[in-house]
């Protein structure tokens, strides 16, 4: 996997790929940064860089950096009250990323997803995510439910965003335990068998004309209440 942009490759080379990074490409003004003294840099062109990486939005760096190292989701929920994020068949490269970024500031373990009919980690979810995902922990799954199930025998509570909801997303207690904050597709919300399959739905509050956030929005807005409630509990 070649990753580009300054942030995903500083990260990534100090985070779990450091060891795993090949090679990396830099013009002469990306290669003064400071972070990449001792890392052995082959100079590019800007042209170069975007050949090898495919993105014009490289800001004149990309590197080797090999396979994204996903985890278990067994290893997610073995852990003292864990915070995961579980996203339902979110498509778009761009809302992972950006989920995956607002997880690894708010405290989260890491971020479940599905194997089919979902946005994996590429490049782009590297870029997206500021190169959040070399320190968050991703785990791919075959069924989103049936994770619930298991994430519920290790304790964990389920909460579920669904716009149709009635309970206000401030009203659980999220420091009784883990807790899986799960969200739907773009545009089409959580399948029927994930929302049966959560302990309770939840709701942001919609005071104007637009009736609903996107997802990444929503994330980041349900994944502070999480964390501001635990801080007051604790």
């Amino acid at each position: 996997m070649i990753i580009y942009g300054r942030n995903p490759v500083r990260e990534a080379l100090r985070g779990r790929r450091k060891h795993a990074m090949r090679e990396v490409w830099a013009t002469a003004s990306a290669a003064r940064e400071p972070w990449l003294e001792g890392v052995r840099v082959r100079s590019a062109s800007a042209q170069e860089v975007q050949q090898r990486c495919g993105s014009i939005a490289h800001q004149g760096i990309c590197a080797e950096a090999g396979g994204y190292p996903y985890t278990s989701a067994e290893e997610l929920l073995a852990g003292a009250d864990p915070l995961v994020v579980a996203l339902d068949q979110v498509q778009d490269p761009q809302n992972l990323g950006s989920i995956c970024r607002t997880a690894e500031c708010a405290g989260a373990v890491g971020v479940v997803i599905s194997e089919r009919r979902a946005a994996e980690v590429t490049p782009s979810v590297c870029k997206a995510s500021a190169g959040a995902v070399e320190h968050l922990r991703v785990a791919r799954v075959r069924n989103i439910a049936d994770f619930l199930g298991a994430a519920r025998d290790a304790g964990c509570w389920c909460y579920g965003a669904s716009a149709e909801a009635t309970v206000a997303y401030d009203a659980p207690d999220y420091s009784g335990g883990g807790a899986v904050l799960v969200l739907g597709s773009e545009g089409h919300g959580l399948r029927p068998r994930v929302a049966a399959a959560c302990d309770e739905l939840i709701a942001l509050p919609m005071r104007g004309t637009v009736g609903s956030l996107g997802v990444s929005a929503a994330a980041a807005a349900m994944l502070y209440e999480i964390l501001q409630n635990r801080r007051r509990s604790s």
